[in-house]
């Protein structure tokens, strides 16, 4: 089971940071991505950190702005959001998969139920 957390309602410039912690396995075992859907759009990886934790990936909208990361210590995944947009506005799912660095959501076996962000004055 995953468990996201750490969503909210943020200011445009904003941060947050979201967790993600597993429950009945190692994370550290699998390429973990976080996606999201904002409302009428499709579902869009954001970002995912491979099993080894040498490999990153990030959608081209949010490169510079967030950062992943494993605490291999509480099992979780993070995602440290900066300079938020109002574009970043949807709700986030974290997944799990054994595919290295796999970017399209058929290829994860585990997801979370979400958490809502939204970037708005």
């Amino acid at each position: 089971q995953l468990v996201e957390s750490g969503g909210g309602l943020v200011q445009p410039g904003g941060s947050l940071t979201l967790s993600c912690q597993g429950f009945g396995f190692t994370l550290d075992d699998y390429t973990i991505a976080w996606f999201r859907q904002a409302p009428g759009k499709e579902r869009e990886a954001v970002s995912c950190l491979s099993s080894s934790d040498d490999e990153t990936y990030y959608t081209k909208s949010v490169k510079g702005r967030f950062t992943i990361s494993r605490d291999n210590a509480k099992n979780t995944v993070n995602l440290q959001m900066n300079s938020l947009k109002p574009e970043d506005t949807a709700v986030y799912y974290c997944a799990a998969s054994t595919f290295t660095m796999a970017t399209l959501e058929g290829f994860y076996d585990y997801w979370g139920q979400g958490t809502q962000v939204t970037v708005s004055s």
